[in-house]
């Protein structure tokens, strides 16, 4: 039960931590069109299933992550897991709805899910992001690889 408790804070840390970063890694004022994602987090497992992390390259999306997952099934050392990550940036907030594995005897993780709501310059935002990484079982600190494509439904600046 530990294990799988340090495995969701773990879990929604990473996602949380890691940043979503934009492949050129540029935070341009077109807030327009589809961009390809790819960032880098640091985070740390809170327990009860939250999360919290730091997003340094990431793009548009620089800034930080909560999350929140909930154990859904799976076999030890596999669970699998679904909640919620929200990064939070200057420009807005978005939101994605994940699912994935978590293994208690590694602290490897992989999930992936679709954007569900967003604020500022993410609000009407579309695409789908994935998370890989690890976690650290004994600190409950993770790192975190994000990829995947968000498309920006306006034009202008929401500064």
């Amino acid at each position: 039960m530990k294990a799988l408790r340090l495995f969701l804070c773990a879990l929604v840390g990473a996602l949380a931590l890691t940043g979503v970063a934009l492949a050129n890694g540029s935070d341009d004022d077109d807030d327009s069109g589809c961009r390809p994602v790819k960032a880098i987090g640091v985070g740390q497992n809170l327990g009860g299933g939250n999360t919290t992390a730091t997003i340094t390259r990431g793009g548009i999306l620089k800034g930080t992550t909560a999350a929140h997952f909930d154990i859904t099934g799976g076999t030890p050392p596999e669970l699998t897991f679904s909640g919620t990550v929200t990064f939070t940036t200057k420009k807005g907030t978005l939101t994605v709805a994940i699912s994935g594995t978590f293994n208690v005897a590694t602290g490897a993780f992989s999930a992936a899910g679709p954007i569900t709501a967003g604020t500022g310059r993410f609000a009407g935002a579309t695409g789908t992001l994935s998370f890989e990484g690890v976690e650290n079982l004994g600190t409950g600190a993770f790192t975190e690889t994000i990829r995947g494509t968000i498309c920006l439904a306006r034009d202008g600046d929401d500064d």
